[in-house]
């Protein structure tokens, strides 16, 4: 296997520890810096260069993008992407995971447990957002913070107002957390790869240092992490699209609660703590799966006229369920059922003798205008755009200015 780290960091602890477990286990490894790739676009030939010349034919990357590049970084592992090399963690899951109001957004949908959030932008709906995640104390994250930077605990009502008040004029986007008191000052980090956790961490804060981040003094003592904890950072790391990733949760009265799905997690700390040999997990899992690349599904799916990937919800009274997905008939109308969700639970490529039930979603790949024949002919009837006629006055009124504009 030819293996590329992409990183600007040669010498920082993670790079060179993945060089190592590489070249411990008979491969080629190289250290690809980032800012040096230049992305070629034609037709029919997405390429890459590396220092002016062609990148030349990796196996596999393992990308280490920070969040200072994040754009560039993930157009890099895109390219990679769409020339069919394997790639450790997506273009679109270091995307996701990188904006804590996406990934936070993202993960809801999937029953993940998590603190009670809220993202506002005008001020007078501060108080209210406030009270909605449990009133103060409440933290405050900047959307973009890394390492504990960013992270702020406001006592009290009065103190969050001023802070996001002083953070909304430097322009800055912030969300609003409740506090979990019952962890405060220490949290737990699961190191996933692949579908296992290979390691686990707690962290504990300093002092009077509620962050618990090791770059912030942090100590940290390897822990055994129960089924729940292990179940939510599987499940976390792969809504998210990601192979590699560290899963912060805080220990909570009612379980896990996941604050932050990290797509580049540091090594040092892991390693440290664990003694385990996380970089050659790393290196391993790519190794056994450079047959297959990371794809966007749904770009190589849509190719295709008139076909298309949706979610079919089976609603209650629907006259599907009860029956099983043949009796459906599905395949006679071209849809082919490629994943099944029922509650938590996720069922890839059901069989067709399963029965169907209430509330289930259907993860659906095929002909567009099948699945909308779908839809009762009464719903779809009201959901079709009516055009009117417009009256002339409206658009003067429109063109009129107001001292509110």
């Amino acid at each position: 296997m030819k293996l590329g780290i992409l990183s600007t960091a040669p010498r920082c602890y993670s790079t060179r520890r993945l060089m190592a477990a590489a070249k411990d286990r008979g491969y080629k490894a190289k250290v690809i810096n980032t800012l040096k790739c230049s992305i070629d676009l034609q037709a029919g030939k997405p390429d890459l260069y590396y220092k002016g010349k062609p990148l030349g034919d990796y196996d596999a990357m393992i990308p280490r993008i920070g969040a200072s590049i994040t754009y560039f970084g993930t157009a890099v592992v895109r390219q990679l992407e769409q020339m069919n090399v394997f790639v450790a963690n997506s273009s679109s899951g270091i995307s996701n995971s990188r904006d804590k109001l996406r990934s936070m957004q993202i993960l809801s949908r999937h029953h993940i447990g998590m603190p009670k959030t809220t993202f506002v932008r005008d001020r007078s709906d501060v108080i209210s957002a406030i009270e909605r995640t449990g009133g103060a104390p409440v933290i405050i994250k900047l959307l973009e913070g890394t390492q504990g930077v960013g992270v702020i605990l406001a006592d009290s009502i009065k103190v969050a107002e001023a802070i996001i008040e002083t953070l909304q004029t430097a322009k800055q986007n912030v969300l609003l957390q409740s506090f979990v008191a019952e962890s405060k000052g220490r949290d737990v980090r699961a190191f996933v790869v692949g579908d296992r956790v290979v390691g686990a961490m707690r962290r504990v804060a300093q002092g009077d240092e509620f962050r618990s981040n090791v770059h912030r003094g942090g100590s940290v003592e390897a822990v055994e992490l129960d089924d729940a904890y292990r179940e939510t950072a599987i499940r976390s790391a792969q809504i998210m699209g990601l192979q590699v990733a560290g899963v912060d949760m805080l220990e909570g009265k009612n379980g896990p609660q996941v604050m932050e799905v990290n797509s580049s997690p540091g090594l040092e700390g892991i390693e440290r703590a664990t003694g385990k040999d996380i970089a050659g997990s790393i290196v391993e899992y790519c190794a056994a799966h450079v047959d297959f690349p990371e794809m966007d599904i749904r770009q190589r799916l849509t190719v295709s006229r008139g076909y298309t990937v949706c979610e079919l919800l089976i609603p209650e009274g629907s006259h599907y369920v009860g029956m099983t997905i043949t009796e459906s008939a599905f395949a006679d109308q071209d849809i082919n059922v490629l994943t099944l969700y029922r509650g938590k639970t996720v069922i890839p490529n059901p069989k067709v003798s399963r029965t169907l039930e209430a509330g289930d979603r259907l993860l659906c790949f095929g002909k567009q205008e099948s699945m909308k024949s779908m839809v009762p002919a009464k719903t779809r009837k009201k959901r079709e755009p009516k055009v009117k006629k417009l009256d002339p006055a409206m658009i003067e009124d429109a063109m009129t200015p107001t001292l509110e504009s």
